[in-house]
């Protein structure tokens, strides 16, 4: 039986920590738990300000992700999302700053009194997905990607997160003369991943300096998902969502009629048997006791015509680890499968793995995990508070998270009743938000915020 996540944690930190410290340094130790076991009781009810927050700007946080839900702009596109977030930032007499990463908007929320600084994120790029959701504001909006019309669609929640993150907004600067230190909001592009040849994301807005002038202790973020029911939050320490990595493989053949194969190189052939053999490289080449893998082939192409065999094929997909040693192996295994079995078929394998720099794994600091976990349960309730096993998927959050301790949670959004195992998920054309989860979001990432800033200061 697994012990909860709090009690757990608070072992782990703590126990390791007495074991090394001579009998005095102990009694410290101890007295340093209890009170820090004191704040944390302190915050075991959801703060009145929160709740208030919440009520007053629950309709307009419903109407931005609705607005947004309707109109869905892909990675590094988000033009009109980002012009509708820094225009109601400016409202709320805030400075925004705008063209970060493309189209990332950042905004700091100046406190009354000194205190901490951290950062709450939010991502607003939509995906290459056709809506088949029957709403009044669904999106029928379509763009182009990868050369191809496409439908485009808020599938994973995005639009979710930035509705909650503006209704904070709010709440801040209505509260910001009795507010402690400051707090930056990070409304960030291409969470999904830059089209190819581009750069995007986390990443590329810490490249262009977000932490140069305001360096975080904190930094917090969250994301709707389908495999938790509304009401529900789930959280880790360490480890929480896998690494991803996409690779490109082209394998060149040579061209012929489809009636005299001997006559060229199939390399429909070839790309069918890198794809069956690359199946062993996490079923028997790879210590999944350990930590589990993931090697997908998401796209393949090649060909044009039934009668002709094409000169090549290309295909893509992804890779997920947790470990950097096995993903540096999966790499090796994969670009060493796709080059020897191509060449057995007499086809040349270019193999591009990675082909571009993919996320680290999202790693929530086990000690802020463990601070703030009563923060969580006094927005949710413990009993709806759960620890998340390993999630394959993943958040280029994981940048954040390299540079300062971070949490990130997830926030359920499948209807209560609708089992969580077989709704549509994150991703699906059929993925549906339960609205009640933008108000336990907002709730639970407010709480967060006020319970770290008024947190006393660490002797």
């Amino acid at each position: 039986m697994k012990r909860p996540l709090s009690v757990a944690l608070s072992c782990a930190l703590t126990c390791s920590a007495l074991a090394a410290l001579p009998l005095a340094a102990s009694a410290q130790a101890a007295s340093s738990q209890a009170a820090s076991s004191q704040a944390a009781s302190s915050q075991a009810a959801q703060r009145p300000e929160v709740a208030a927050a919440a009520a007053k700007v629950k309709a307009d946080v419903i109407a931005w992700r609705r607005d947004f839900h309707q109109n869905p702009e892909l990675s590094n596109r988000e033009e009109r999302t980002a012009a509708k977030v820094a225009e109601h930032l400016r409202k709320l007499g805030l400075k925004p700053r705008t063209g970060i990463a493309k189209h990332g908007v950042v905004a700091i929320v100046e406190g009354g009194k000194p205190g901490p600084k951290i950062a709450l994120r939010a991502d607003m790029d939509a995906l290459p997905v056709t809506e088949q959701v029957d709403l009044p504001f669904a999106s029928k909006a379509t763009a182009s990607f990868r050369g191809e019309t496409v439908g485009v669609m808020h599938a994973c929640g995005h639009d979710a997160h930035t509705g909650i993150l503006l209704g904070i907004a709010d709440a801040l600067v209505a509260m910001k003369k009795d507010l402690p230190g400051q707090v930056m909001l990070v409304f960030q592009p291409a969470e999904e991943g830059a089209p190819a040849n581009e750069e995007g994301g986390a990443s590329l807005m810490l490249k262009e300096g977000l932490f140069k002038d305001f360096q975080p202790e904190a930094v917090f973020g969250l994301h709707v998902f389908s495999t938790l029911n509304a009401g529900q939050l789930g959280v880790r320490g360490g480890p929480l969502m896998a690494a991803s990595d996409r690779f490109t493989i082209k394998i060149k053949g040579r061209q012929s009629h489809g009636s005299t194969p001997w006559m060229g190189v199939d390399p429909i052939v070839a790309a069918a048997d890198v794809i069956g053999s690359a199946q062993t490289i996490v079923s028997r080449r790879t210590n999944i006791a350990k930590l589990p893998a993931v090697v997908t082939f998401g796209a393949i192409k090649g060909g044009i015509r039934y009668n002709i065999i094409p000169d090549d094929v290309e295909m893509i997909g992804t890779i997920r680890t947790f470990d950097d040693g096995m993903r540096q192996a999966i790499f090796a295994d994969l670009k060493n499968v796709a080059e020897h079995v191509s060449a057995a078929h007499g086809a040349h394998a270019e193999a591009l793995v990675p082909d571009q720099d993919g996320n680290p794994v999202t790693y929530n600091d086990p000690a802020l995990t463990a601070r703030m976990l009563p923060s969580l349960k006094a927005v949710a309730g413990e009993a709806n508070v759960v620890e998340m096993p390993l999630v394959m998927g993943a958040e280029d959050f994981s940048y954040y998270a390299k540079q300062v301790p971070a949490m990130f949670f997830f926030v359920g959004s499948t209807e209560k009743g609708v089992d969580p195992a077989t709704a549509p998920s994150n991703h699906s054309p059929k993925f549906k938000l339960d609205e009640s989860s933008l108000d336990l979001g907002l709730r639970a990432m407010l709480q967060v915020t006020l319970d770290y800033l008024n947190a006393p200061k660490a002797g």
